[in-house]
């Protein structure tokens, strides 16, 4: 079958590898209808998380067709039209009992990496590295999803294949930072990112009851998408000062509530974006920490940061004083998406939720190259690139 594979820093190829079957008795082997690339994606082809191998197939983020089923499914079948989450988890541990389902003991087979990285294993995640788990992914005619009837979810007849695709991750990641992060009727929400992931938690903040919710980025067509189809408020941080700003807008507290959506490769103006680059470069550091510094800062005394953009290892300068002194939560997770994909999906059958404005390129499965190149380097206007295998 064809898959997109990495084939070494900043390489994407399209090539054969062998078709999946089931290995397990929990498994299915999906058609992938779509599958859409992730800004994460981009630290693997980046070298940033050094754990990828050559032919590894790529991508996250999909939705298609059972058309294979382990003995052991009990509630997947034959021509179910379902989307995936990300994370795979086995929905037996300690840890998704606690429905903290990216943390799952079962879900990543190779823990002895991120064992020495962190100190303890997250879950695994499809098509993103032997760090976590070495699982294939989803930029292939067919994929092996593992713990089926725990992982996948029925598509309501009501919802596009395209709309449901972003359940998937992009969504789930979303609303998880405005949940997570506390969101509570009448607060004041700012996301940092206006990528899939920074949309979607603003969105996701708002029918969580948020009074005001603002989108902070520097491209001015997602900044024009978080106006036109989340509705939300946004301020382009190259014209202005964003800490003044969020001051102005709440009357000199803070946002109530900071969502990071961004990650280790953020860009910044000034002097503090040069120190970031280089000391990232140099591998002084691992991750560009800008838009997490900036958001503790902004966040009121009392207030509430959440971590979305995925990093990897040690960042440089962290505000410790200013999270400390002003009182403030950080929280951060991998997406528990199974927690929240049963409720998006109601919300997406009932038109309050529409992602279809994200997929600004869909693409055949054979332009993958070319869909990543457009992604990682923001030309045409590219936001999201779905494949179609």
């Amino acid at each position: 079958m064809k898959a997109a594979t990495w084939t070494g820093v900043n390489e994407v190829s399209v090539e054969d590898v062998p078709e999946p079957r089931i290995l397990n008795d929990h498994d299915v082997i999906l058609k992938v209808g779509k599958t859409t690339t992730c800004g994460s994606d981009l630290h693997l082809l980046g070298g940033y998380i050094p754990f990828m191998r050559a032919g590894d197939v790529l991508g996250h983020e999909f939705m298609g067709e059972v058309v294979e089923v382990g003995p052991g499914v009990r509630e997947r079948k034959v021509g179910d039209r379902v989307v995936v989450n990300s994370f795979i988890a086995c929905g037996h541990c300690w840890y998704c009992r606690q429905e903290l389902y990216s943390l799952c003991d079962n879900g990543n087979p190779n823990p002895g990496i991120t064992e020495a990285l962190w100190g303890q294993s997250p879950g695994g995640c499809f098509g993103y590295s032997h760090a976590m788990g070495g699982w294939a992914g989803s930029h292939a005619e067919y994929v092996r999803v593992p713990y089926a009837d725990v992982g996948s979810f029925l598509i309501p007849e009501e919802v596009s294949d395209l709309r449901a695709l972003f359940a998937s991750d992009a969504v789930s990641t979303g609303w998880m930072g405005a949940d997570l992060g506390g969101t509570t009727p009448g607060d004041t929400v700012a996301v940092w990112g206006a990528g899939a992931v920074g949309q979607m938690a603003a969105r996701a903040a708002m029918l969580l009851g948020a009074a005001d919710v603002v989108v902070i980025d520097r491209l001015p067509e997602r900044l024009a998408q978080v106006s036109e189809h989340v509705g939300a408020g946004t301020i382009d941080y190259t014209q202005t000062d964003v800490l003044a700003e969020l001051r102005e807008r709440t009357g000199g507290r803070g946002p109530d509530v900071c969502i990071e959506a961004v990650g280790m490769e953020a860009h910044s103006p000034g002097v503090h974006g040069v120190y970031d680059q280089v000391k990232q470069q140099l591998r002084l550091q691992t991750d560009r920490p800008s838009a997490v510094r900036e958001a503790v800062l902004a966040c009121r005394k009392g207030g509430s940061v959440f971590v979305l953009g995925v990093f990897a290892a040690m960042v440089d300068k962290f505000p410790l004083g200013a999270l400390m002194n002003k009182g403030l939560t950080l929280r951060s997770a991998q997406v528990h998406g199974q927690r929240y994909m049963p409720r998006i999906l109601g919300h997406m059958a009932r038109g309050e939720l529409t992602t279809e404005h994200l997929a600004t390129h869909v693409l055949p499965l054979d332009r993958a190259p070319e869909g990543y190149r457009m992604f990682k380097d923001k030309t045409d206007g590219c936001v999201r690139a779905v494949f179609e295998p």
